[in-house]
This record gives structure tokens, sequence and C-alpha cells, in this order.
């Protein structure tokens, strides 16, 4: 099975790194591209990229409703404040959510080597190419993770990263948010090409915790991604364990089906 998984994900990248069809992206990047005419690169939104920290941008975008008429409501803000409002910087394809990005410096934003956090190409330094492919929920999708023992929503939708070295996957990675006593912080989360565990972490962004030590991470190397041991209770450890659960399965389901 995973032998014909890789096969598809090897075909799959024989596509373009940076084209993805309409059905393949996130509903805020459809609903962009409706509204302006081009597809934006996750750090319209995220402040490292798919599954990180919402940028103000995005805070703005989420508070109106995270719909078609949400752009119309954040239009007038200037929500990066760099002089320019979001609607304008927009039409102009600069990053509304970068101060950094303006019409007549529009960076690298993108670029499809912007759209690959930092943090996650220095877990893979062999890489040379890198596909990041959005994982869409279907209807069939969450119904399999319920028979898995996770519940999925659309809410968990996100982007998985697959580094590339000699025209061949060579892993996965994936950023994706965890609570704990209220407070949201972000894990990545590395498996092998094979779809087996490598290695979860705390991405450090603003005040996130130090990551726990316990003998369950540990004994997840190598194992597969969507079938690991999770904790239930409500321990930071728990917390930990149940959101990996979910990524798991999550880029299992994707992948699988790709």
């Amino acid at each position: 099975m995973y032998k014909q998984l890789i096969t598809k994900i090897a075909l799959f990248l024989t596509f373009s790194l940076i084209c993805m069809s309409a059905s393949a992206q996130p509903s805020y990047a459809r609903q962009f591209k409706q509204q302006y005419g081009f597809n934006p690169s996750c750090q319209a939104c995220h402040s490292e990229g798919g599954g990180t920290k919402l940028n103000s941008y995005g805070e703005a975008f989420k508070k109106q409703g995270e719909n078609l008429s949400a752009f119309k409501e954040i239009a007038s803000l200037d929500s990066d404040q760099d002089g320019t409002t979001n609607e304008a910087e927009a039409l102009a394809k600069s990053n509304p959510g970068d101060k950094q990005s303006t019409p007549s410096n529009k960076g690298d934003w993108l670029d499809l080597s912007s759209l690959i956090p930092k943090e996650v190409q220095i877990r893979f330094p062999d890489a040379t190419a890198w596909k990041p492919i959005d994982a869409i929920l279907t209807e069939k999708d969450i119904a399999k993770a319920q028979s898995m023992g996770v519940t999925l929503s659309a809410e968990d939708e996100n982007t998985i990263y697959i580094p590339v070295a000699d025209r061949r996957p060579i892993g996965t990675a994936i950023i994706f948010p965890a609570e704990y006593e209220g407070k949201t912080f972000f894990l990545l989360m590395t498996s092998d090409r094979q779809l087996n565990f490598s290695e979860v972490s705390i991405l450090k962004v603003g005040k996130a915790p130090d990551m726990p030590k316990d003998t369950l991470f540990d004994g997840w190397l190598g194992q597969p991604i969507q079938s690991l041991n999770s904790k239930t209770d409500s321990s930071f450890a728990g917390s930990i364990s149940q959101a990996v659960n979910k990524a798991g399965v999550l880029v299992y389901l994707r992948l699988k089906g790709a």
C-alpha cells in the first residue's frame, strides 16, 4: 500500500509546483482569487505559512466571518499598517498581511520558496524542491477519520509540505495548532516518505511553551502517523498527542487519495 502511495505522490509531483486546481485550495484561497483575480500564498493570512499563527490581515478576515463578503468588510482597513489599504495592496498583488510588502516593493510572497516555512526547510536540508499540497477534507474523508477514532472538520484543513530530492518525495511536514489551558500554540510534525513518524516539536512563536518530555513521544518514532497512540487526558502531553493524532490522520487521508 505504501509503495502505491509513494508512486501516486511521485506522479503528482510531475505537475507544476506552483499551480493547483481550484478544488484543491482552501476556501479562503478560492474566495481571494474570486475577489482579486489571483491565487495568494498562505502568508497573506499566516505569519509563517499554512498552519501557523494568523497575522493581522488573517485576524481581520476571520473576525468578519471568513467568507467572500469579508474581503469587502476589511477592504478599507490597513491591517499591516504600511500606509496602504488592504484592497489596494491586493489589487497591486502585494501582501496585505505583511508590512514589508507594498505595491512599490511587493517582495517574494508569491514565489514558491516563500510558501515553505523556514522551520520546515530546516528539517529537510537535502530537499532540492518542495510540493505544498492543501489538505482539503471531503465528507468521505471526515467519515473515514471518524472510523479511525479521530474527529476532523473543515477547521482542520491545512497545508502539507512535501520535500523532494532526486525527483522523489523524501518525507512530509505539517504545522498545526494545539491548545492547552485555553492557550493556542503550534506544532510541527514530520514523517519519512512512507508516512512513518519522525519528529514533533513546538514552534517558537511568541510565548510558546517548551516541549514536554514524555515516553509516549519517544515511542512514536518510526510508527505510521495515522495510528499513533494518544493520551485522552487533559495534560499538556495529552493535548499535544491529541493534536498530533488528528494531524497524522489528516496527512494520511489526503496523501492516500492523492
